[in-house]
């Protein structure tokens, strides 16, 4: 039985109630004593017993009630500790002011091969392949930067908190050891916390959804995919939902833009770097994509402007998964899955001497091209819609809406630049007007439109004849694939009213479909 004596604090109580247990010969096998209580653990002490033995505490002075425990406090909380510990997937140590290992969990003995029993009493210098470790921390006040350090031949990040007395005196540390993979983890959920799956690629078009069951198809099975289509269209976006719904779904994913850095620090950002690679570089060196990664997917952009160095060198890693970090010698192998991306033509590249064939090949196992916005031009009007809230609120701007004519210039726009160029003008527009509509003219597109109505600007006598021509340039343009009233305007978000008499208004009836002219009964049918 576990009891709690609360008593009143004096000099000497404690040692008068061990005294009366003593003299009825219990078997005291633990004592805790924290003011105003004590606790103590009596294996054979049973309820009558403890009828009495309450009556002889009571004639203590300062003791207040004697009460039974289901744990100690002290026990309860080691308990709660080795728990703790137990449930941490990182390797934990704590050491003295020394340096020597006090207390290690399950998985620091894991990594360090080892058992805590033997783990326990060791230097930390012996167990951490940093040389003079202890010595460095304790110079620091046991209070380092990240530095990498080898555990039993792998590498891992090395955190410290020191450990004070109740004083200001440094008692020891607590080391965790955070490893590539777990680290690749984390930070991938915090760059990637809101990409979404397939749900967030936008659209209906047949080109757009034969695509999406395609990739749903292709994201499962775990062989490196080629990602095609012109700048803007969400080749990215793509890649992030393929990882969403691959069996690697809860693995990390890291981009990388190979067009966006140099060969140097591409090199280093992809494959990580050992201990004094290069002037600059972290004292321990410091793992790449493909090492935080591990079990998760790495996203190559614009791989056609990978330097053929960097392609020998990730071709060697498609073929086994191993490579080696900049200025190491230790061979390195992880599980990642490579989706890559490209604007280019790699066959034609392949052709010029400009990419290798054989990495062509590994890249290319499954292969996706994405469709530029004008390939789906039914979908430009509810993306717009999409977009133009996603860019109100982004803008702190209350919600807006296109007119009938902004929705016939953005169908009649090419847009070269694809979905982004859309995202960018709409989001100009909402940035610039104070109006809860956006007409054609907000949207700064005329310049861009072709076939452009006036050749040069010059020759504009008024801005209305200018709008005309603009109008009459996007009707000519829509009729020979909607010839009705009726399914223009629905293609061009209008009234099939405004759209007869627009017609009529540039003489452009004779190029409806027969028997449907403005007036007639077949006209909106």
């Amino acid at each position: 039985m576990r009891i709690d004596v609360a008593f009143v604090d004096r000099v000497g109580i404690a040692q008068e109630i061990l005294a009366a247990l003593a003299q009825r010969h219990y078997n005291v096998t633990a004592v805790e004593v924290d003011p105003p209580h004590i606790y103590v653990e009596v294996p054979d002490l049973d309820d009558d017993n403890l009828k009495r033995l309450r009556t002889a505490l009571a004639t203590i002075r300062g003791v207040q009630g004697v009460y039974t425990l289901d744990m100690l406090p002290g026990a309860q909380r080691r308990m709660y500790l080795d728990a703790l510990l137990a449930s941490q997937p990182d390797p934990v140590f704590a050491t003295d002011a020394q340096g020597r290992i006090v207390l290690a969990n399950d998985a620091a003995a894991r990594a360090a091969r080892r058992s805590v029993a033997e783990l326990v009493g060791m230097n930390i210098d012996s167990v951490i392949g940093l040389r003079e470790l202890g010595q460095a921390l304790s110079e620091r006040s046991f209070q380092l930067p990240a530095v990498e350090v080898n555990l039993a031949g792998d590498a891992y990040m090395l955190e410290t908190v020191p450990l004070y007395e109740a004083g200001t005196q440094v008692a020891g540390m607590v080391c965790t050891l955070h490893a590539p993979t777990r680290m690749g983890v984390h930070l991938s959920g915090l760059q990637n916390l809101n990409h979404g799956g397939f749900e967030s690629i936008l659209g209906d078009a047949p080109a757009l959804h034969s695509l999406k069951q395609r990739a749903q198809r292709m994201a499962q099975v775990d062989a490196p995919l080629l990602i095609t289509g012109e700048t803007g269209t969400g080749k990215e976006l793509l890649a992030h939902a393929c990882h969403r719904a691959s069996n690697r779904r809860s693995g990390p994913f890291f981009a990388l833009n190979c067009a966006a850095i140099a060969e140097s620090l591409a090199e280093s950002e992809l494959f990580g770097y050992a201990a004094g690679a290069f002037t600059g570089a972290l004292r321990g060196g410091k793992p790449g994509l493909l090492e935080l990664a591990d079990g998760g997917t790495v996203f190559l952009d614009e791989i056609g402007e990978m330097t053929g160095y960097l392609q020998a060198k990730l071709l060697r890693f498609l073929n086994d998964g191993c490579f080696r970090r900049v200025g190491g010698d230790r061979e390195l192998q992880v599980n990642v899955r490579i989706i890559s991306a490209t604007h280019r033509s790699l066959e034609n590249m392949v052709e010029l001497g400009e990419f290798r064939q054989d990495l062509l090949f590994r890249l290319n196992v499954l292969h996706l091209h994405m469709p530029a916005l004008r390939e789906r031009s039914s979908d430009i009007i509810p993306l717009a819609r999409a977009l133009l809230e996603r860019a109100c609120a982004q803008a702190g701007h209350a919600a807006m809406r296109l007119t009938p004519d902004a929705c016939a210039a953005l169908l009649a726009n090419p847009w070269p630049g694809n979905v982004r160029q859309l995202q960018n003008v709409l989001f100009r527009a909402v940035t610039m007007t104070d109006r809860t509509v956006i007409d054609m003219h907000d949207l700064e597109l005329v310049g861009a439109l072709s076939p452009s109505p006036v050749s040069n600007p010059e020759d504009v006598d008024t801005l209305e004849n200018a709008v005309a021509a603009f109008e009459k340039s996007v009707l000519e343009k829509m009729l020979p694939r909607y010839p009705s009233t009726r399914r223009l305007a629905r293609r061009l978000g209008t009234s099939h009213t405004a759209i007869a008499l627009r017609l009529k208004r540039y003489g452009l009836t004779s190029s409806l479909t027969p028997g449907l002219t403005p007036g007639s009964p077949t006209l909106i049918s």
